[in-house]
């Protein structure tokens, strides 16, 4: 069977679809801290952290922490930002499928600082963002279906199965800046934490900001471009459809 353009770019859409969910090396999104108590040395990039849809990750694999913190597998940077919020109380990182210890436990909500949070004390909202990146790859599973239902459903547009594949990238931006703004809203983690004059405040989304002592590096990484390329992919394989379909009905 000879496929048309149109599916051609849907398959194209769904091989990006698999390839944004499992590519373990290109998050999403990265994020870093970096401040003079972090040398360049030690932290060529500072405390970096690593988004992708089902979770955030440590983004310091392999660099190596300072002397007496040394560990065999090198700087843990979520736990350290984690460590670093909690100063100014704000929630601990909701880290998604990330969360299982060495023993296979789950724990959704790290102890730092000798305390942990009772789970009738987490807010709703962070349980929320924690079943979304925990139900991540089932979302992805039926983009993949609606992309298969569009390419080889000849007969009709079939518009709405393609849009909502299309819109992975702007799902993840939406849910990435709304929650951007709920943990800089929301500092009342331990009474507000030690800095009490530190103000609700928008943290950085795109570029480079400040929060204290600290400078917030925060850009798109290389799985954003897959995700981006879905939509591209998927708009495309919609208009040649469009135009195939107004050709044989000429």
């Amino acid at each position: 069977m000879k496929l048309k353009l149109y599916q051609i770019f849907t398959f194209v859409a769904i091989i990006l679809i698999g390839v944004t969910y499992f590519a373990p090396k290109y998050p999403i999104w990265s994020v870093a801290l970096q401040s003079i108590q972090y040398p360049k040395a030690m932290y060529p990039e500072g405390i970096r952290i690593n988004f992708k849809y089902d979770g955030v990750y440590n983004g310091c694999e392999g660099v190596r922490e300072r002397e007496e913190l040394a560990m065999d597998a090198g700087a843990d940077c979520l736990l350290e930002m984690n460590k670093i919020n909690h100063f100014i109380g704000m929630y601990p990182i909701v880290q998604g499928v990330n969360d299982i210890n060495e023993i296979g436990e789950h724990v959704p909500y790290p102890v730092y600082a000798g305390e942990s949070i009772p789970d009738n004390e987490i807010p709703g909202a962070l349980k929320l963002l924690d079943n979304i990146m925990r139900n991540a790859l089932y979302f992805f599973i039926l983009f993949a279906l609606l992309a298969l239902l569009f390419m080889f459903n000849t007969k009709k547009k079939m518009l709405w199965a393609a849009i909502i594949p299309a819109l992975v990238p702007f799902y993840f931006l939406f849910v990435y800046i709304y929650y951007l703004y709920w943990y800089g809203h929301h500092l009342g983690l331990h009474g507000g934490g030690a800095f009490a004059g530190i103000k609700p405040f928008m943290p950085t989304v795109f570029g480079e900001g400040r929060v204290a002592q600290f400078t917030t590096v925060s850009y798109p990484d290389y799985g954003f471009l897959f995700a981006f390329g879905v939509f591209v992919f998927m708009i495309l394989a919609m208009l040649f459809k469009n135009k195939e379909l107004r050709k044989s009905q000429a």
